[in-house]
């Protein structure tokens, strides 16, 4: 039976109330940081390698720590936001991220380096978590929401291909070590800004956080991204990967299992099994695959195929970036309260999946023009279009106390989705190049690394469609009241 929706008591916001757009550019830089940390280092590495003599195993590391660590405490960043305040943990958050990016840029040696990336990982999961909580609450109307929800999500798409650019930048200008330390320069703008413009929120002491349940969440969620991470190195069938994913999953078991009777647990499932806020979270994790897994084969291509430099490379990738500004920002907000949330996000999820297919055309004489720039274009957009209603969904309808493990959920889930995606579609890639190379005993390299590129492009948008289905048939058309 559908509930009315739910109304709640208005929040007193303080001076966010008279500032406008200002805490939308405050929680969009601290949650910009993290998402320019996953990419920026990509280009940085090769020299950072050279620099501290990382092997050729330890050099995965420098992005793995990170994404670990960032996957693993999501949830208690989440909880902890909700106890404490989410400004008081934006603001650690923060400022933490910032010490431990200048700690590795100044590194000596890898594993100072590695170390530093894993802190960074730790402070990211609690200013991320912190970020949404302040978002649902600073912009409470249903139109102003919708809007901030649009200009947040273009940010930080257009992130992802931004810091290609910053790194490439970054690293032929100034060093490898600047692509650290400019987050010390983007973390002023919150470190200043926060006190001012945001809501300084009440602690809730009633909200208890379990540490048996953050140790299972975290464990199992360091074994699942371990696990994913290590296929395409070792395969589907090594010992190490399947060892680390049964252990994801009996972990992550456990935690399930655990919140069931808990008095105060550390993710509440009524976050997760209302249909819009499940659907929500599993549109979040296709978004954010397609994304991801087009960005990795794209890299490949443009750098290993066609010859590209590191910096040539991003900006090649700027059009992805534009034009899923422009559905987020632009085009997103316009469809709200005309379209129903579920068509929206049907349509978004549907854009991406034929920019995917599109680069099943890929061949070794391929060009930029027009066919990876259309592809580009048309991903850009089904992500941006998309992304806003998704993030809407995943958060909606959330009871006070939960906004903090609702935000983390949602960030687990576009992260989950990030790292399945660069993983399962990098496998899927190379195990079609040996395939192709056995069965074509004199073709060339590029043609076999292209063939692959086309078939994970292909199952990416496969799986896009097959996650549209269930998330037309979740998510309603209007909110649901929050279940206690």
């Amino acid at each position: 039976m559908r509930t009315p929706a739910a109304t709640s008591t208005p929040i007193s916001r303080g001076p966010a109330d008279r500032s406008g757009w200002w805490p939308l550019v405050v929680i969009a830089s601290a949650h910009l940081m993290a998402v320019l940390d996953t990419t920026v280092m990509f280009v940085a590495l090769p020299a950072a390698q050279h620099a501290l003599g990382l092997s050729v195993t330890a050099r995965q590391w420098v992005v793995t720590a990170y994404t670990l660590a960032f996957a693993a405490l999501l949830l208690l960043g989440g909880r902890l936001a909700d106890r404490l305040g989410a400004r008081r943990t934006l603001l650690v958050g923060v400022v933490g991220f910032a010490a431990a990016s200048a700690i590795g840029g100044a590194s000596i040696d890898g594993a100072m380096l590695i170390a530093a990336r894993a802190v960074q990982g730790a402070f990211a999961a609690v200013l991320v978590s912190s970020t949404k909580s302040l978002l649902i609450t600073v912009y409470a109307g249903e139109r102003e929401r919708a809007r901030a929800i649009g200009i947040f999500t273009a940010t930080l798409t257009a992130g992802l291909a931004v810091g290609l650019v910053l790194g490439g930048v970054l690293t032929t200008g100034l060093g490898w070590r600047w692509c650290l330390y400019v987050n010390v320069l983007l973390s002023m703008v919150t470190i200043v800004g926060a006190p001012k413009v945001l809501p300084n929120l009440p602690a809730r002491r009633d909200v208890r956080i379990d540490v048996a349940s953050a140790v299972l969440a975290s464990a199992g969620m360091v074994a699942l991204i371990y696990g994913l991470g290590e296929v395409p190195s070792l395969g589907w069938t090594s010992s190490q990967v399947v060892a680390s994913l049964v252990g994801a999953a009996t972990l992550l078991g456990g935690f399930i299992i655990r919140q069931v009777g808990k008095d105060h647990p550390l993710l509440p499932l009524r976050v997760v099994r209302d249909r819009n806020r499940g659907g929500g979270l599993l549109a979040m994790v296709g978004n954010s695959l397609s994304t991801f897994g087009m960005l990795l084969i794209l890299t490949y291509e443009l750098q290993s195929v066609m010859g590209y430099s590191p910096l040539r490379t991003g900006l090649a990738l700027v059009p992805f970036a534009l034009s899923a500004a422009l559905g987020s920002a632009v085009i997103a907000p316009r469809l709200t309260g005309r379209v129903a949330p579920r068509w929206q996000i049907a349509a978004g999820l549907l854009l991406s999946a034929a920019g995917l297919l599109s680069l099943v055309g890929l061949t070794p004489s391929s060009h930029y023009l027009p066919l990876i720039l259309i592809a580009e274009i048309v991903e850009g957009l089904g992500t941006g279009i998309g992304g806003p209603p998704i993030l809407q969904s995943s958060l909606r309808a959330v009871l006070p106390t939960d906004s903090g493990a609702a935000s983390a959920a949602s960030s687990t889930a576009g992260q989950l989705g990030s790292s399945i995606g660069a993983a399962l579609l990098n496998t899927i890639a190379a195990t079609a190049t040996v395939a192709y190379l056995g069965a074509h005993a004199t073709a060339s390299s590029a043609s076999a690394n292209v063939h692959g590129y086309t078939v994970a492009m292909g199952w990416g948008a496969a799986i896009l469609l097959a996650a549209t289905v269930p998330v037309v048939i979740l998510i309603d058309a209007t909110p649901l009241a929050p279940k206690r």
